[in-house]
């Protein structure tokens, strides 16, 4: 079914691995139908925890696919980097968390498809960059949004203006990216952090996830509105009974989804 991606699941972890190594993962239609597929397949698949995406061989992504988009008119761009948007919105508000395991370049799309996970861990040999103006083009998968607020408007503007690229240690300074590891530790690393939100009540993390997601932009008093009416969900789950009854009994609890 995927020829441009790996898609694999191990226990409760799903794994996507964009798999261009000839191309530095360059993302072109293609990779952008089959995450899509992929996250499709992830969304439908209630026994999963947590996802891990990353890029095989020594890249993340180095970007958006160039040949390809040389080639496009008008009305195809605006397509293409529609394709784009659908496919970061889908990876940001997955039904589970998602975990970036940056190996190498994440330039372009690549930083755009970082961006969209929920949490990112790097290489300390990671490079990061939105280099659109040097190609007389911006970023075009919401780059200039997400960026904008992860790391704030200026230090935004900065990187796609003059797109310069950074460093790992300056990615993790700015907030780019919440860890940095050495590299033969990383998927190890992510791996550990998928484990341990997978053992956490499922619902609450979903919950926590929509309700960071759909309140981040929102005003103070919307926001902290969606968050009360979703704090009362899982009191009438099996998930909250469990946890209670551990932490009265001094035990682990066993979430079952429910």
């Amino acid at each position: 079914m995927y020829e441009a991606i790996k898609f694999e699941i191990k226990d409760s972890i799903a794994y996507v691995t964009i798999n261009r190594p000839k191309a530095m993962n360059a993302l072109n239609g293609q990779v952008l139908d089959e995450l899509l597929a992929a996250f499709a397949e992830i969304d439908a698949n209630n026994d999963l925890r947590c996802v891990i995406l990353t890029g095989e061989g020594k890249a993340f992504v180095a970007g958006a696919d160039i040949s390809e988009m040389s080639k496009m008119n008008s009305i195809e761009g605006r397509d293409f980097g529609a394709k784009g948007h659908s496919v970061m919105n889908n990876i940001e508000n997955c039904r589970i968390p998602v975990i970036a395991a940056i190996n190498g370049f994440a330039l372009g799309g690549g930083c755009e498809l970082s961006m969209a996970c929920d949490i990112r861990i790097a290489s300390e040999k990671a490079k990061f960059g939105q280099p659109e103006v040097n190609l007389g083009l911006i970023p075009g998968f919401c780059g200039t949004q997400r960026l904008a607020r992860l790391v704030g408007k200026g230090m935004a503007k900065y990187m796609i203006y003059t797109a310069d690229m950074i460093d790992a240690a300056e990615a993790f300074r700015i907030g780019l990216v919440q860890k940095l590891v050495a590299p033969e530790e990383l998927i190890a690393e992510c791996e550990k952090i998928a484990a341990n939100i997978a053992s956490k009540a499922p619902i609450a993390v979903r919950l926590s996830k929509d309700c960071i997601n759909n309140g981040y932009n929102a005003d103070m008093k919307t926001a902290s509105a969606y968050e009360v009416n979703a704090f009362g969900v899982p009191f009438g789950t099996e998930d909250m009974v469990e946890g209670t009854s551990a932490f009265l009994e001094k035990r682990k609890a066993e979430f079952k989804n429910k």
